[in-house]
């Protein structure tokens, strides 16, 4: 079993990446603006979602295979790059004429779709779970996979407690900031253009040796 004394030493170490601005971050508090504090929290169970994910992916030693074998990277890379630009491109689309207003169980459905997509086409999230996770495992405290699993779950669970109270309480404070006329106005634009950085993010992203 891994250490209490080890299981302290990562979860600090999780909270402090996660303090730092990443995409994730940009992403949860953008839905929340247009969703409001659900949105957020939803987009944050969409990142939980991803990460649980690639913890199997890691723990099944597919994210080694993948990352070994050099197209994959640019693949992930293009294959999110084309994602955002489809995200962008949407938010930009003015509401269909006398169409009514999605539900809004659909709308949060689709937020969970996207986040977790966000996550999973990031080339840079396998290659953190490959190098980061291994670091705290103990080889000779028992089976790695069973210590991979424990180690992605406590980071599920800091990163989506996290992003939810990120998306939720920042979300919802843009929200309440875009009732404005002209920050209602900006809003769309403002939610593309991050998105567009995200994806110029990917694009120059370099593959690491």
């Amino acid at each position: 079993m891994i250490s209490l004394n080890t299981l302290s030493m990562f979860s600090l170490a999780v909270t402090m990446l996660l303090l730092s601005p990443g995409p994730n971050m940009a992403f949860v508090m953008a839905q929340g603006a247009s969703h409001g504090a659900r949105g957020g929290v939803v987009a944050a169970l969409g990142i939980g979602a991803a990460d649980v994910a690639l913890t199997l992916l890691t723990a099944g030693g597919v994210t080694a295979v993948v990352a070994a074998w050099p197209p994959a990277f640019d693949l992930l890379r293009w294959a999110g790059v084309a994602y955002l630009l489809y995200l962008a491109r949407k938010a930009l689309q003015p509401p269909a004429a006398g169409g009514a207003a999605p539900a809004p169980q659909r709308a949060l459905a689709a937020v969970f779709v996207r986040s977790m997509l966000n996550s999973l086409l990031n080339p840079k999230a396998l290659l953190f779970f490959m190098v980061f996770l291994p670091q705290f495992v103990d080889f000779g405290a028992g089976a790695v996979a069973r210590q991979l699993l424990i180690l992605g779950a406590v980071l599920t669970l800091i990163s989506t407690v996290f992003h939810a109270l990120l998306g939720g309480i920042g979300g919802a404070a843009l929200r309440r900031l875009g009732r404005h006329a002209l920050a209602a106005r900006l809003r769309p634009y403002a939610l593309a253009g991050l998105l567009l950085l995200l994806a110029l993010r990917l694009v120059l992203m370099q593959r690491p040796l």
